[in-house]
């Protein structure tokens, strides 16, 4: 027996089986699973993808003040687009995280790639205010760009096992790369050749892009789909004592709600912060570059962290930081000092997000990680969208941003709670108990 185990162990690849399909050859090459060179070349690709296909989330939020401008609208009027775009993130997350689930990752990435091209050109010749918003929430949100968060998120977290928290961290860093990376060019090209030219060539260079690297992708976990093998490929789910799984996710959809809309006030608005406090948008858009960027430093320790302590002890740390940084634009408005905050906004609160993805293998069995991580993370876009709508309302209101950030700490405060009520009653909660036929070893 101990030969036989050493012989597998040195053999340059399996055997194949008798009468084996093509299909069934290539489930069986180790080179393609779990934890193998393919996985991290496809976490690559997911995070190039993830990156061009978030400038969904991002250039709105820089062309506001020229929307605003043009349309002649208040700043809650020109707020709307983001809105309605969040919104269709919302329900865009969960269809495509139900299709990738059924389908693989590939068909809603391609879809949501055409319909990216096609939303940034209708978004280049609207007339009016509410078709740019429409545009906006139905072809660029809602059917385009959320196929590249979510879903893509929870299709990495499948490809790891030992290295989940880091990989999945390093997934969701790549809408963080897409706000550092977006922002100062989108407002390049808005000062030099005007949005309407600039979304024009948003859409060319999406569609040039990202067609090819979702050939990356095509290649689907060795026995995917099969309910043996993801069980094989997973240790059972834990336990909330007393919680049923519909009551844990609906905590951790209303948890995501209000991290994000504390999160929002100063990523949606801080742009425009900039402009009325008259340091004008280019620094508010570099404020918002830095601010993403040390996002991707926090979401990548975060991704260590979770390997460590798991997902509920990441959350509860990074949405306690989250909160201490927004108190601290409460003081400081000069230029240096926003330039600071702000960075420390992004490095405290990077990990929440990432976070969820993590909770939700924890808690829930793998094969509804699709949807389940899809569900949560439209949530935190919900919560976007309203803290972006709601700030810019309050600004109208009060004629400034203080009441707006003092909004944000009191949502963020029942993130906190939720977190904490959630830590207590999980500790020490068993594991649900295995399927018959699960395999001892855990992910």
């Amino acid at each position: 027996m101990l030969r036989d185990s050493r012989s597998a162990r040195t053999s340059p690849r399996p055997d194949p089986l008798p009468q084996a399909g093509k299909g069934q050859a290539r489930g069986s090459d180790t080179r393609r699973g779990p934890e193998s060179p393919y996985a991290w070349l496809r976490l690559a690709a997911s995070v190039a993808l993830s990156t061009i296909g978030g400038v969904g989330m991002w250039s709105v939020v820089v062309v506001l003040p020229a929307v605003q401008a043009e349309f002649g609208t208040a700043r809650a009027g020109a707020s709307l687009p983001y809105t309605l775009a969040m919104i269709g993130f919302v329900f865009g997350g969960i269809i495509t995280g139900r299709l990738a689930d059924r389908f693989g990752i590939v068909l809603p990435v391609v879809g949501g790639t055409v319909m990216l091209g096609v939303g940034y050109v209708a978004a280049s010749f609207a007339a009016t205010l509410w078709q740019f918003a429409l545009v906006h929430g139905v072809m660029i949100g809602l059917l385009g760009s959320s196929a590249t968060f979510g879903p893509i998120v929870a299709d990495v977290s499948h490809w790891f096992t030992r290295r989940r928290g880091i990989a999945v961290a390093i997934a969701a860093s790549g809408s963080y790369l897409a706000g550092t990376v977006w922002p100062p060019v989108v407002q390049h090209f808005v000062a030099t050749v005007g949005w309407r030219q600039t979304y024009l060539g948003i859409a060319l260079f999406c569609v040039a892009t990202m067609l090819p690297l979702v050939l990356v992708l095509r290649p689907r976990l060795p026995g995917h789909g099969s309910e043996a093998a993801a069980a094989a490929a997973a240790r059972p789910p834990r336990a909330i004592r007393g919680m049923s799984p519909a009551m844990l996710q609906a905590l951790l959809v209303v948890a995501g709600i209000c991290c994000c809309v504390a999160m929002s006030m100063p990523q949606v608005h801080i742009v425009a912060y900039c402009a009325d406090l008259g340091y004008g948008t280019r620094h508010g858009a570099q404020m918002l570059s830095a601010m993403l960027g040390f996002g991707i430093v926090s979401r990548l320790a975060s991704g260590w962290v979770m390997d460590r302590i798991g997902g509920l002890p990441t959350l509860l740390v990074g949405s306690t930081l989250q909160a201490l940084s927004l108190l601290l634009y409460l003081p400081f408005n000069g230029l240096v000092s926003l330039y600071v905050v702000s960075a420390l906004f992004g490095l405290f609160q990077g990990g929440i997000v990432p976070s969820y993805a993590m909770i939700v293998r924890e808690y829930f069995p793998p094969r509804e990680a699709g949807v389940r991580v899809g569900l949560v993370f439209s949530a935190t876009l919900a919560g976007m969208a309203l803290g972006g709508w709601m700030s810019g309302a309050i600004y109208d209101a009060t004629g400034s941003y203080r009441a707006a950030f003092l909004n944000g700490i009191g949502w963020n405060l029942a993130n906190i709670a939720i977190a904490l009520v959630l830590l207590r009653l999980g500790r020490g909660a068993p594991r649900l108990s295995a399927p018959a036929g699960r395999a001892a070893a855990g992910s």
